[in-house]
């Protein structure tokens, strides 16, 4: 979807100043939403591509105002809410107030908690070649989905590269909404910066994106 969160190749929110030796988290609950947020993906409540399209849907306002684990928090508490894991009535009193639905994979135990801290795999089974090789001159395709998407809009429309081909993965798009992992191609392209930005860029600078198969076309 088009929203405030894809900020790539814009400008006028200032210099990005790194705080140095920053911890992981900077409070504690903090830590207990990213942990609940791998519960929750870990028990089938939700998946990495979901909980980024909740974190798109929040209004501007509210993402540019928010620190990064606000709005996994409020993502989190929107997908519970939509699922029918919780009224947003219980939200609002701090606690359960009916039996939750069972979740797909039952209960949380201890004996789960050092499988979820091991990084899922999302690389899958081809089911087809793929269509494009390293050298092929692409295009990024001009779309705008309501939905979605890990295609930034500021290479839409704009022909690059193919550097690498980099296996077979889930598909966001379709995961991201329960409609399934349907795997594609992912390509790493290489676009020039005056491709992007015109004449006035630094003719010096290249960008590199990964993109999915159904994002390219032959340019």
């Amino acid at each position: 979807m088009n929203g405030v969160h894809d900020m790539g190749g814009m400008d006028g929110f200032g210099k990005v100043e790194p705080e140095p030796n920053e911890p992981t988290f900077h409070e504690q609950w903090e830590a207990r939403v990213m942990a609940m947020v791998r519960v929750m993906g870990a028990n089938g409540g939700i998946n990495i591509d979901s909980q980024r399209f909740a974190r798109e849907s929040l209004p501007p306002e509210v993402y540019l105002a928010s620190s990064y684990y606000k709005k996994w928090f409020l993502a989190i508490e929107d997908q519970m809410v939509a699922r029918g894991m919780v009224g947003r009535d219980e939200v609002d009193a701090g606690h359960s107030l009916r039996q939750s639905p069972p979740l797909k994979r039952g209960k949380f135990a201890v004996a789960d908690v050092e499988r979820v801290m091991v990084r899922g795999s999302f690389g899958r089974e081809a089911k087809a070649p793929a269509i494009f090789k390293p050298g092929d001159k692409v295009r990024a395709k001009n779309i705008n989905p309501l939905t979605h998407t890990r295609l930034p809009r500021y290479v839409r429309g704009h022909a690059g590269i193919v550097e690498r081909i980099n296996g077979c993965h889930v598909f966001p798009d379709t995961a991201a909404h329960d409609k399934g992992e349907n795997p594609q191609w992912l390509y790493t392209v290489v676009f020039d910066a005056r491709e992007l930005w015109g004449d006035d860029a630094d003719p010096t600078l290249k960008v590199s994106i990964e993109a999915f198969e159904p994002y390219l076309e032959k340019a």
